[in-house]
């Protein structure tokens, strides 16, 4: 048998014919059993009515007895002791018809033909005692009538005691015969149940031994090893011993882990050639990054040169414009001149400023100096130093601390310089500027600083405005958009955060979110803190 679909199909073929066998016993059986029980059965009916019949001929010779006693009673329950007689042999002919009818046993006929003779004996007894008693009404003595009926009725005990006792007996012993013959076909069924089963055990142990288990066994041998190939021993390999489902299956494997060893040789030389060209990469970006830093330590340097020397010439124009116009002042000859170059100058200033602060920022050279500090206090400052600039350009600067306290860890310079420069970019950058107001709020953990206007807000995507040198597309005058980027550096310096949205009524709004000195119980608090910048 070189085909599983053969083996699989004897195996079921095996149970098939295994099921098939049984139901076919418990069919024989229950038919025999069925037999045994119908017999028993149906003798105990006879004898039932036998009994019948032996009640209904006594009360028919007491039916007699007192039709003779008593000649001037009613002749009606004689007569219904007659029929009642001739039902109950006619009952028990029946039965024994019915019963020679359903069996086919030459023993049930035998033993119907041997119950005949006794109900003829039977039904004789019943017509001379009839008779008798006919004749007996005719006799006009009571003790003649008596007399006759006693003979009458002994005549009648002795025709019909016999053959009720032997037909009882029969029927007695039929009974006895399907009890005997039941108990009997108990026995063999429990024998033959029992060889069954051990039959049934041989042939499923033959057809394990003989077709599952080596089929198991051999899908033993492909799971361990397609578990080997698995964790990446691709070198396995089976054994194709049949020509089988099974064995198609173990060669299709073989090939299977040959493709999957070749392709992991292909794989390995593509690794090690991706990992040299990563390699080679990597040392590229490398020198390209230390290029980079090179250019970025440039840049910085050149910034932070650049601001330094131009903050001295700056210094010098603006002394001799401020000499300039005191001079013109007491001549009492105004120079515009000396004012606009006075202007460009401070705008100028405030640039470098900038740069000066972004460049220090960058190279670690800002310390902040935190101290237990009123953010009250540091609203003022700032407000009362922008307060000249927003006369001169006519915006209401407006601060509402409502009367709050709020202590913070903070470096109060560089806070207030911040507020500044929120302040002018708002003065600076924003169309239509009417109002500025600087508040404080206070919430359970954070002290919040806004500055807000009433000009057209920030526009889409604003978030970007918080990177260096971003400006927003409406400015009013020019900048080098470093005012928002240093606030955020500043103010996460602070273990805080910013926030830039729109204000009640339109307007930008930055808030400046600072931890409260109160709020963390288990912060150290210091009495001056400095903090380097990485």
């Amino acid at each position: 048998m070189r085909s599983l679909k053969v083996r699989f199909a004897l195996l079921l073929g095996a149970t098939a014919v295994l099921v098939v066998l049984a139901a076919l016993g418990v069919l024989a059986a229950i038919g025999a059993a069925e037999r045994a029980i119908d017999r028993t059965l149906a003798a105990q009916g006879r004898l039932e009515l036998l009994v019948e019949l032996s009640g209904r001929m006594t009360q028919y010779g007491l039916a007699a007895l007192e039709a003779v006693s008593n000649p001037d009673a009613q002749p009606e329950g004689l007569a219904l002791a007659r029929t009642a007689v001739d039902k109950a042999l006619t009952a028990v002919d029946d039965s024994l018809g019915r019963t020679i009818v359903a069996s086919n046993d030459p023993l049930d006929r035998t033993l119907y033909a041997a119950r005949t003779r006794p109900m003829a004996q039977l039904r004789s007894a019943r017509v001379v005692l009839d008779r008798q008693v006919t004749q007996v009404l005719r006799k006009s003595e009571d003790e003649q009538r008596k007399a006759a009926i006693r003979g009458a009725l002994n005549g009648f005990g002795a025709m019909t005691g016999q053959p009720l006792s032997f037909l009882i007996e029969v029927e007695r012993r039929s009974m006895i015969a399907g009890s005997d013959e039941a108990r009997d076909l108990s026995g063999r069924l429990r024998i033959a149940a029992f060889a069954a089963a051990v039959f049934a055990l041989a042939v499923v142990l033959v057809l394990y031994r003989g077709v599952t288990r080596p089929t198991l066994a051999r899908i033993e041998a492909i799971r361990r090893a397609a578990g080997a190939v698995g964790r990446g021993e691709l070198d396995t390999r089976l054994s194709v011993a049949t020509r089988d489902e099974l064995g198609l299956l173990v060669a299709n494997f073989n090939r299977m882990a040959a493709r999957l060893a070749r392709r992991e040789g292909r794989l390995a030389a593509d690794r090690a050639a991706l990992e040299d060209t990563v390699a080679a990469r990597t040392l590229d970006l490398r020198a390209a990054n230390e290029r980079l830093e090179a250019v970025d330590r440039s840049r910085r340097r050149f910034f932070a040169d650049v601001s330094h020397e131009l903050r001295t010439p700056l210094t010098v124009i603006l002394g001799e414009c401020d000499i300039a116009a005191r001079s013109s002042g007491r001549n009492l000859d105004p120079t515009p001149v000396f004012s606009t170059i006075r202007k460009r100058a401070l705008r100028l200033q405030r640039r470098v400023e900038d740069l000066l602060r972004v460049a220090r920022s960058e190279s670690g050279q800002i310390e902040l100096d935190r101290r237990p500090t009123d953010a009250a206090a540091i609203l003022t400052d700032a407000v009362d130093s922008m307060a000249s600039e927003a006369v001169r350009r006519r915006v209401a600067l407006r601060l509402e601390t409502h009367g709050h306290e709020a202590r913070v860890l903070a470096d109060r310079e560089w806070l207030r310089q911040v507020v500044e420069s929120l302040v002018d970019n708002a003065m600076r950058h924003a169309l239509g500027l009417t109002r500025v107001v600087v508040a404080l709020e206070v919430g359970e953990a954070v002290a919040t600083l806004t500055v807000s206007d009433d000009g057209p807000g920030f526009p889409e995507a604003a978030e970007g405005l918080f990177e260096r040198f971003q400006r927003g597309p409406r400015s009013v005058e020019s900048g080098f958009g470093i005012g928002l980027a240093l606030a955020r550096w500043v103010i996460e310096r602070h273990d805080g955060a910013i926030r830039i949205g729109t204000a009640e009524g339109g307007g930008a709004r930055v808030a400046l979110d600072i931890p409260l000195l109160d709020a963390d119980p288990g912060h150290p608090i210091e009495l001056t803190q400095k903090e380097g910048v990485a």
